[in-house]
């Protein structure tokens, strides 16, 4: 493999002599795969009070709900959550390039959240990306954000034009900020452009899942997607990077899948320092924490396909009125979901999510 130096919105790492990076594939993309999935529907988060974290998210992003319901005695959702009697509270948000499920367990009311280790193990963090002329930093700050991130401002890695930042929500659970000058913004994708002409002012980029075995759970998602990762990198005390997570020292290994056109990502990290421990057992479905879908055309097959290769599933399919859904555990018992909309053109649908 040729190693690289690139600009681009996750490449501005890339300009330093202590990184190095891989292109694997460099075209490829879940289109690539032969199966029937379609790309990251909706990032889950479950949490203990839904009305604060919702007040929280939706001040700094500005994102609508698109349905909020209390769920209870319902079949459906007690073999979905493989749980007796499960009561919830969702409320759905609507970036303009995927959904956003924000989930409250009744069982859950009396327990305690915990601050997500930069380090993981588990889904750490999803991103938020904006224009730094309309910077979701700044509006993050506003909200309250309680932030990791060293410094008083975004932090520039390379002079790429691109700004980043971690922090955390009122609950703990960790985000990643990202905002692109006009610059990288003319040079990136059309579809960006029209979200902001539209009046939208930040959008959803990333499921990162943090291991103590990159190479693992890299080949389990080929082998259940059916498609390559576009790059890998290595990352050994890079000073800005040492700056956004805190941690002197950082070391780390990380591989991408692109998911869908240039919004949406796979992005996996195994950290050397600090150690990503193993993980011990499997996330719950109801847990505290994220969780995230891939839409497919074809759940049923999906579903057959997976489980014939070893994916441990909670229960069969199960309609959820307007879409049929499972959940699943990875190898590293991370959460995921397969979704089908039963309207293939729902507005709700990846493709539609991303016009």
């Amino acid at each position: 493999m040729k190693k690289i130096q690139a600009i681009g919105l996750s490449a501005a790492l890339l300009l330093s002599t202590n990184v190095q990076a891989w292109e694997i594939d460099p075209a490829a993309t879940i289109i690539d795969s032969p199966t029937t999935l379609i790309g990251v529907n909706h990032i889950g988060l479950s949490v203990r009070d839904l009305d604060r974290a919702l007040a929280f998210y939706q001040k700094a992003s500005g994102y609508e709900v698109i349905y909020r319901e209390i769920v209870s005695n319902s079949a459906a959702a007690d073999k979905l959550f493989g749980m007796e009697g499960v009561e919830y509270e969702i409320a759905v948000l609507e970036a303009p390039n995927m959904l956003f499920e924000l989930i409250a367990f009744k069982h859950n009311a009396d327990k305690t959240p915990t601050r997500m280790p930069v380090q993981g193990p588990g889904m750490t963090h999803t991103c938020f990306q904006s224009s730094t002329a309309d910077s979701g930093y700044d509006r993050f700050i506003a909200a309250g954000i309680d932030m990791l991130s060293r410094g008083d401002a975004p932090i520039d890695l390379a002079g790429a034009g691109v700004t980043y930042a971690y922090g955390y929500d009122p609950e703990g659970n960790m985000f990643e900020l990202e905002q692109l000058d006009a610059t990288l913004l003319s040079a990136s994708t059309s579809i960006k452009n029209k979200w902001i002409e539209e009046g939208h002012s930040m959008w959803m980029t990333q499921v990162a899942l943090v291991t103590h075995d990159l190479d693992r759970l890299t080949d389990w998602y080929e082998r259940i997607m059916a498609f390559k990762p576009y790059r890998e990198g290595d990352y050994d005390e890079h000073p800005r990077m040492i700056e956004i997570t805190d941690h002197d020292g950082l070391s780390l290994k990380v591989s991408w899948f692109r998911m869908y056109n240039s919004s949406k990502t796979l992005e996996f990290w195994e950290y050397r320092e600090p150690v990503t421990a193993a993980p011990v057992g499997k996330l719950g479905v109801t847990d505290f924490g994220y969780s995230y879908s891939l839409e497919v055309g074809d759940i049923q097959a999906e579903y057959a396909r997976m489980k014939e290769i070893g994916v441990e599933f909670i229960s069969e399919p199960v309609l959820m009125g307007e879409f049929w859904q499972v959940y699943a555990n990875d190898v590293d018992g991370n959460v995921f979901a397969l979704r089908q909309w039963v309207d293939a053109n729902s507005p709700w649908s990846v493709p539609n999510l991303e016009m």
